[in-house]
């Protein structure tokens, strides 16, 4: 047996348990990322309903085991040399390090994301610092409307100030109990659990407060401005 398979093998024991539980639906399972589809998950979520009264699961959503990476230009993976500059339209801009954020106040929240190719993984627990948390300490004037997230390689995604500062809304350094990895954006990233998955910028290096939007690098190729999942606002 290769080297190749018996490590494919291991994997897929791993997810035993899962697998169980979701045997009584459809179950597909890619051996390059190991990402399960089952049906009965997808109806049992849909099911579901959200505090907002919205259901669990998007219009167009199904549910897999496990984020995908989903591609994009990685960022520098060391930790020590992460920089996180939060400025704009604020009173008190500074930056921070890797250490230095993880030695803030911490939120661990499980979090449900959708991304707009049609996955959404429900219960991702991310660990991080709250966008809110870092506003606060920035003195955000009163005069700003957007958060402008910004990322390795001249990356951004632009979320409303409003949904930018909700209690779910993260820049997370760990996931599912680990350091974040590289392929998910690690080192920091953002998380914005209410908007389609572009919105949490990977590789995160900035956050910026803004007067005016500032469509970001999928909403400048055809991709909706705000990106609801609720209203499937996938487009322009």
């Amino acid at each position: 047996m290769s080297r190749d398979r018996q490590s494919a093998i291991e994997r897929l024991r791993s997810r035993r348990q899962f697998v169980a539980r979701a045997a009584a639906g459809t179950v597909v399972v890619a051996l390059g990322g190991l990402y399960v589809f089952t049906d009965d998950l997808t109806a049992a979520a849909r099911a579901e309903t959200r505090k907002d009264g919205r259901p669990r699961v998007p219009p167009g959503q199904r549910v897999i085991s496990a984020l995908k990476p989903m591609g994009g230009e990685p960022g520098d993976p060391n930790p020590a040399r992460a920089r996180l500059r939060v400025h704009g339209e604020v009173d008190a801009p500074f930056e921070l390090t890797y250490a230095e954020l993880l030695a803030l106040p911490q939120l661990d929240l499980a979090l449900d994301v959708h991304c707009v190719t049609g996955w959404s993984v429900l219960g991702a627990r991310f660990r991080g610092v709250g966008v809110k948390a870092l506003a606060e300490r920035a003195r955000v004037r009163p005069r700003a409307r957007y958060v402008i997230f910004e990322a390795a390689h001249g990356y951004t995604a632009n979320v409303p100030l409003r949904e930018a500062l909700a209690p779910n809304v993260l820049v997370a350094h760990a996931l599912e109990g680990r350091p974040l990895a590289r392929a998910h954006g690690g080192p920091l990233r953002a998380v914005v659990p209410d908007l389609y998955f572009w919105k949490s910028a990977k590789w995160l290096t900035g956050i910026r407060f803004t007067t005016r939007d500032e469509p970001g690098y999928w909403e400048t190729r055809g991709y909706h401005n705000h990106g609801d999942p609720w209203r499937e606002e996938r487009y322009a």
